[in-house]
């Protein structure tokens, strides 16, 4: 570019995008998380809205090649095997490309972090929020736990990253929402430190990060509902304390209640739910359970692990699975984590898993299978989504938002690059969160 070409084009302001929405050919959602990439290797990712908004100066009012490529998602080859769309960017413009959606689930927003419909504020699309752009100045942030509480929905996370420096919030982020439209996307009020940054709302004693692996709603004295949760205390990924914690409804913080041995048999961890008189905990089976009551739940000799024997038995460790089966091939499928809930649609109960060590991504293949009780046994499983060497670890079904009488299902997982021996992280989504939906009618989860 000449002195005299720069000049102008500083000279004439910002270049309006060129706004390139991707949608799924099956539905016309806009998918997220699509990249483009140009022939000099220029990246954009769709954002929530499927939107890039592209305004390299350079390549304006030009011919420019997109390679297209998606998670779970596949553009068209052409005759030399190329997989893309040659488009002609112009200011204020648009164009829309199809995509083939090879996952069974379908991939619906970005969940965490800013700017989650960056593209789409540039090109002066709609979005679904009052604020969609910074999100308590959170850029990322690990696992979730849900539950519903006092009329809201009560979200966790993990260690959460910010802007102004490489170190954030490693003592547990939290957010409400109301009953949300979970096909329309999530708008969370963040609980902050008064600088407008996530505060840390579980600070339990000792070095390291906190992580709450469980959370639960109890009644409390007065029968007024409480909150409860799990946590460890961990140095590099290894616990060395775990505790309990009751929420402070004033002081919006967690408070640790009670610690509990490393070696106990049976323990609170993984996501939670209740059935008939008691809390069910899967990691990512649920093999421990405890009355559903306040004395229960802080006293680990109340707690039962599910045996070989098929039995409930206290003081016991619980017997670890059989791999789940892959219908496809027969092939074991060895489970990372995940989450278990009775589906009113199916009248069975379902999981949703991610799988340990598969491929083409280590911690990134989810898997749907299903049971006629919560214990099992899970028979085949279908994968549901898949990554192309890119972690989706610790999914978790969230059964509040099921809609059509379960029908459809929502899901998220923590999309990242940790673990996966990839070291490109993609931006804005790195370390977030990401929504998926599922249809339970879909016949390819059945053996026909």
């Amino acid at each position: 570019m000449t002195p005299i070409l720069l000049t102008l084009l500083l000279a004439a302001g910002p270049v309006k995008p060129f706004a390139i929405t991707v949608v799924d050919e099956q539905t016309g959602r806009g998918v997220p998380l699509i990249e483009l990439r140009t022939t000099n290797h220029l990246r954009s990712v769709t954002d929530s809205n499927g939107v890039v908004a592209f305004d390299e100066p350079s390549l304006m009012d030009a011919d420019v090649y997109f390679s297209i490529t998606g998670h779970g998602y596949e553009f068209p080859k052409d005759g030399f095997g190329f997989r893309g769309q040659k488009l002609r960017p112009v200011a204020g413009g648009s164009a829309t490309l199809k995509v083939k959606r090879l996952n069974i689930a379908e991939r619906l927003y970005r969940i965490t972090g800013d700017g989650v419909y960056a593209d789409s504020l540039k090109v002066g699309r709609d979005v679904p929020f009052r604020n969609p752009g910074k999100n308590a100045q959170v850029l990322g942030c690990d696992s979730v736990v849900m539950t519903p509480y006092r009329g809201q929905l009560f979200w966790i996370w993990g260690d959460t990253t910010r802007a102004a420096y490489p170190l954030g919030n490693f003592h547990t982020t939290a957010a409400t929402s109301s009953l949300p439209n979970p096909d329309r996307g999530l708008e969370f009020t963040y609980f902050t430190d008064g600088k407008g940054f996530v505060k840390g709302i579980a600070p339990m004693p000792g070095k390291g990060p906190t992580w709450v692996e469980s959370l639960v709603t109890l009644p409390g004295k007065d029968g007024r509902e409480r909150l409860w949760a799990s946590f460890v205390k961990v140095e590099g990924l290894k616990a060395y304390a775990r505790g309990l914690a009751v929420f402070d409804d004033e002081k919006q913080v967690f408070e640790k209640a009670a610690e509990l041995p490393l070696d106990a048999p049976a323990l609170p961890k993984g996501h939670a739910f209740r059935h008939g008189e008691y809390l069910y905990f899967g990691h990512p089976f649920p093999l421990v359970r405890v009355p559903a009551t306040e004395a229960a739940f802080t006293d680990l000799k109340q707690y039962e692990a599910f045996t070989a024997q098929q039995e409930w038995r206290k003081g016991q460790a619980a017997e670890a699975h059989a791999p789940l089966r892959d219908r496809a091939t027969d092939k074991a499928v060895r489970m990372h984590n995940g989450s278990v809930n009775w589906n009113a649609y199916r009248k069975k109960w379902v999981l949703i898993g991610n799988q340990a060590w598969g491929k083409p991504s280590n911690l990134g293949e989810v898997w749907y299978a299903e049971a006629d009780a919560p214990t099992g046994p899970w028979g085949d499983a279908v994968k549901i989504v898949t990554h192309d060497r890119m972690d989706f670890y610790n999914p978790k079904h969230h059964a509040a938002l099921d809609r059509d009488g379960g029908r459809f299902i929502y899901f998220e997982g923590t999309y990242t690059n940790t673990f996966s021996g990839n070291p490109d992280a993609t931006p804005r989504y790195e370390y977030n969160q990401v929504m998926y939906r599922l249809d339970l009618a879909d016949e390819r989860l059945y053996r026909k």
